[in-house]
């Protein structure tokens, strides 16, 4: 009985100081092995002591922009190798067509002439059509795959010179003028976008980059002269690739060149090619057709990452359709379409005009290779000076470009060389490679200028497609213009320059100006949900302050979405017409009699259940 007054004293002191009894703490303490166990389980998989979380993103962002690096080379020396061989064969074919004695006795009556001339109408007229389509599939395919594909392209034309024959030479080069815009604008907007990517990757530890804001205005500017000029600097030097490769056929099929042989009719080689030596070359030149492609698809990455090409899939094939035509409606691109035009008006002449018409006709077809080595190592080491633009103010290298060319020109017109001279081959040489200069000049300060214009647009697609469609004009053009006197084409090109110089200073005085421009804005994507691919998963664990912060980023992204509706709306009032006064009056008159009829209706509704009750 003593024994059970005092456990009931003990259990009652316990009470009293809020604690458990003896033996309730012994049960208490029983599960002190599990905790060690969690702790240990919450030592083992937490982060390593040794752990430094600043040290691996560093290493982290540093690996992405070694990614960007090899991304931009990969697209420089697969762009350089694809037209290397596909100019080199070009080269090579024409000439090999052009012998009459090889058409004679290789083909008879097959009429090679005329397949060539089939072959390059459908290279230069194609690409006229490619503002309508190139949008699309640029949509379609995405950014790389469309480089992927447009190489393709190339190393299928290399294939069908196994098998010269109208039906296989001819839909080939109607196929690459298809895919010229599509690849030379993807191109563009793909080393712009890797200047944006890296830009995000150096600057990471930045507010408006961790936020997804917008950067400060010019800050890309830097690496889109970077990564511009590296891609110039590599691509340039095909023009002295190809020619290798078309040497390097002459020289191991046997062939040997002196020009056009007295008293034979159009007869430029010595010794014929043999088939076989032939065929063994055509095959080391789509063997550099196919490490083009392996470097498009395994060096490239994306441009984009899967959601926004996805997004961009998304906003329907109307808009894709009509994008570039609301991009001419910028008053910048406008007045840099007759630069565009320029821009191909002189590439061409510098091959046709200046080294086979001036060059061939002044110092022989012997010197052909050195004119065209010169042209080609100016272009490409000239390209570099494009960086100064990270110190000069930016029309510097349009303008020294453009003007550079018209001294050339107007000596060109004051020129008249006279045949088989050789004593003219130094004064050629210093020509074509001022000639060279201008043209690296104008191609990298045209891609870079428009990549600084637009550099906070989102894809630059549309604005890349609009410069290279216009090239593809020129070079219609061109082809047009081939029959006339050459004093005529330098009188069409002079007039070219000057007018796209003048239309240049015009766009930089109305920037400096502050006038506004208008910019077309890509519609929002408007998505189908299908099955889970646009379905958050539901976090059980979420709580209540969690989710009213996410209702009210809801009804934050809605307000945003509404005012870039509104905002885009206002941007095309102009052409598509806007309400009015009157006529919003009488909308917002009529809804307002709308929502007083529908409220008087609520009222009686509740008036005769009132009286009924």
């Amino acid at each position: 009985m003593a024994a059970v007054i005092t456990e009931d004293n003990v259990y009652c002191e316990a009470e009293v100081n809020g604690a458990p009894p003896a033996d309730e703490q012994d049960q208490v303490q029983l599960p002190a092995p599990e905790g060690n166990i969690q702790g240990q389980v919450e030592e083992f998989l937490g982060p390593h002591p040794d752990y430094d979380e600043e040290e691996e993103e560093r290493k982290y962002y540093r690996r992405k922009r070694l990614g960007v690096v090899k991304n931009v080379v990969g697209a420089s020396c697969g762009g350089m190798i694809i037209y290397s061989v596909y100019m080199g064969l070009l080269q090579m074919q024409l000439i090999l067509h052009y012998d009459e004695t090889y058409r004679e006795v290789k083909y008879g009556t097959l009429g090679l002439e005329d397949i060539d001339n089939k072959m390059l109408m459908g290279i230069n007229v194609t690409p006229i059509v490619g503002l309508l389509y190139t949008p699309v599939l640029i949509r379609f395919l995405g950014t790389k795959w469309m480089m992927f594909l447009a190489s393709g392209i190339y190393a299928l034309f290399v294939s069908t010179n196994y098998w010269e024959r109208y039906y296989t030479l001819v839909p080939s080069a109607v196929a690459i003028g298809i895919v010229i815009v599509p690849l030379w604008a993807s191109l563009g907007n793909y080393i712009t976008r890797m200047a944006q990517q890296y830009y995000e990757y150096v600057n990471y530890k930045d507010e408006h980059i961790q936020e997804q804001k917008k950067p400060p205005k010019g800050a890309f500017h830097s690496y889109i002269i970077i990564f511009q000029s590296v891609f110039y600097i590599v691509f340039h030097s095909c023009t002295m690739h190809s020619f290798l490769w078309s040497h390097l056929i002459f020289s191991l099929s046997g062939a040997s060149g002196k020009g056009v042989i007295e008293n034979l009719n159009k007869t430029v080689l010595l010794s014929l090619p043999r088939s076989l030596l032939l065929i063994e070359v055509e095959s080391v030149l789509m063997g550099a057709a196919f490490l083009a492609m392996l470097i498009f698809l395994v060096l490239c990455g994306a441009a984009y990452r899967p959601t926004e090409e996805i997004d961009l899939r998304s906003i329907g094939w109307g808009n894709i359709f009509q994008l570039p035509f609301k991009h001419l409606r910028d008053y910048r691109l406008r007045l840099l379409c007759p630069f565009f035009i320029y821009s191909g008006f002189e590439v061409l002449f510098a091959v046709q005009g200046i080294i086979l018409s001036y060059g061939v006709c002044a110092v022989g077809m012997e010197k052909l290779w050195l004119l065209v080595m010169v042209y080609g190592l100016s272009s490409s080491i000239c390209s570099g000076l494009s960086l100064m633009l990270l110190r000069l103010p930016r029309p510097i290298i349009l303008l020294v470009g453009a003007f550079m060319h018209f001294v050339l020109i107007i000596a060109l017109m004051c020129w008249s060389p006279q045949p088989r001279e050789p004593s003219y081959l130094p004064y050629l040489l210093v020509l074509i490679a001022l000639w060279g200069l201008g043209t690296a000049l104008n191609k990298t300060g045209l891609s870079t200028l428009l990549g600084m214009l637009y550099e906070d647009k989102e894809r630059l697609d549309f604005v890349y497609t609009i410069y290279h469609w216009w090239q593809a004009i020129a070079i219609f053009i061109v082809y047009l213009w081939s029959a006339l006197p050459m004093r005529a084409k330098l009188g069409l090109l002079l007039l070219a320059l000057i007018v796209a110089s003048f239309c240049y200073v015009q766009m930089e005085r109305r920037l400096a100006k502050k006038i506004p421009f208008r910019l077309p804005r890509i519609p929002r994507p408007r998505h189908k949900v299908k099955g889970y691919r646009y379905l958050e998963e539901e976090n059980s664990d979420e709580s209540d302050t969690d989710l009213s912060d996410a209702d009210a980023d809801a009804d934050g992204k809605d307000e945003d979405e509404r005012r870039f509706v509104e905002e885009d709306r206002n941007t095309d009032n102009d052409s598509q017409g806007s309400p009015g006064l009157e006529r919003g009056g009488v909308r917002d008159r009529r809804k307002k009699h709308d929502n007083a009829a529908y409220e008087q209706a609520g009222e009686r509704e509740d008036y005769v259940q009132h009286t009924r009750d």
